[in-house]
């Protein structure tokens, strides 16, 4: 059965042909105001990497890569799921000193995904990358970075409106921080999806932190690779959809573990083996820069600013046939 529902009266405030003018108007504007906020340099990336390096993103650590052989190598390929550590990897590589980074475009199949309203196989995200001191690894410095990529993010959309005036999309400037623990404390009887949308129906504009370790409930509020992100210092950006009534996460982003985290994640996670990987051997040898990143979804964003009701209006992908007939029903075109 399709998860796709499309809201009754939904219009899209823009043709195929201004829906694609308005997507490179987005790409464009927020890309400039992203790498000059946080000081990023913009670089290629991989769609694939040798899995033995331990540079793929492990997810919630059940989702299955796409792999292929290559002859000419004799390995296989495993396409990326996202560039996590890889770009933490070329941070020392390209020898970035603290208070510059990276961004990057990535692009990323995940075969598992359910299909729904935001959920696609394939994903689009701007990966980003920036190196700190020790002494930032912090809670300010990770609030710091969040209301800046929320500016961004409120400033592309002013220039947005003012090309397209018919778009009504508005967005909280200010960001409400919570833990995970909190959301819990707070809405008890409600799943973590449920929070989700109940906090972000308050206050609009939510960041939720310290996601990964389980919560006094005994469950996480969300899966997190052990090997990236210090539990206690990431989280998700979320925005309130009013088109859809709920919760649209738009970044998930965090401080990268340091040697001692990612010893304790990795023994929590039951993932010791990773030690071996080559990654792991130099983040626990301490090699590695400390660094500050996150992804941030491209289609998800032109989603939001756009007001549109499926992803698949701003992205071209795989359906089945009973989202086709649902948003065929409803008049919009999945590209």
């Amino acid at each position: 059965m399709s998860k796709t529902f499309i809201p009754e009266g939904y219009q899209s405030a823009l043709t195929l042909y201004e829906t694609q003018n308005a997507i490179g108007l987005i790409h464009h504007t927020f890309e400039e105001n992203l790498s000059q906020t946080l000081n990023l340099k913009r670089v290629s990336a991989p769609l694939f990497v040798d899995p033995s390096t331990g540079l793929n993103d492990n997810l919630n650590g059940v989702e299955r890569p796409v792999s292929f052989e290559v002859p000419a190598t004799g390995v296989m390929a495993e396409v990326v799921h996202s560039l996590a550590k890889w770009k933490r990897m070329a941070l020392y590589r390209y020898d970035f000193r603290p208070g510059k980074g990276i961004y990057t475009d990535m692009n990323a199949i995940r075969r598992d995904e359910v299909l729904d309203n935001l959920h696609s196989i394939y994903v689009d995200q701007w990966d980003w990358e920036k190196v700190i001191t020790p002494e930032k690894r912090n809670i300010q410095e990770l609030k710091f970075t969040v209301q800046g990529i929320v500016l961004c993010i409120c400033d592309t959309l002013e220039v947005l409106k003012r090309k397209y005036p018919r778009i009504t999309t508005d967005l909280c400037r200010e960001v409400t921080f919570i833990t995970s623990q909190e959301l819990e404390n707070k809405y008890p009887k409600l799943t973590p999806k449920e929070r989700e949308n109940a906090i972000v129906k308050e206050f609009k504009t939510v960041f939720i932190m310290q996601i990964g370790d389980k919560l006094e409930s005994g469950k996480p509020h969300d899966g997190r690779s052990p090997d990236y992100d210090d539990w206690k210092l990431n989280g998700d950006l979320l925005f309130y959809n009013p088109v859809l009534d709920n919760a649209m996460e738009i970044s998930s982003m965090g401080i990268r573990v340091d040697a001692a985290a990612l010893d304790q994640q990795l023994r929590k996670a039951d993932c010791d083996e990773r030690r071996e990987l080559t990654y792991h051997k130099m983040l626990l040898e301490g090699v590695l820069p400390c660094t500050i990143g996150g992804g941030i979804g491209q289609s998800r964003l032109c989603m939001l600013l756009l007001g549109k009701a499926h992803i698949g209006e701003v992205q071209s992908s795989i359906w089945d046939q009973e989202t086709f007939d649902v948003c065929t029903a409803a008049g919009v075109t999945l590209l």
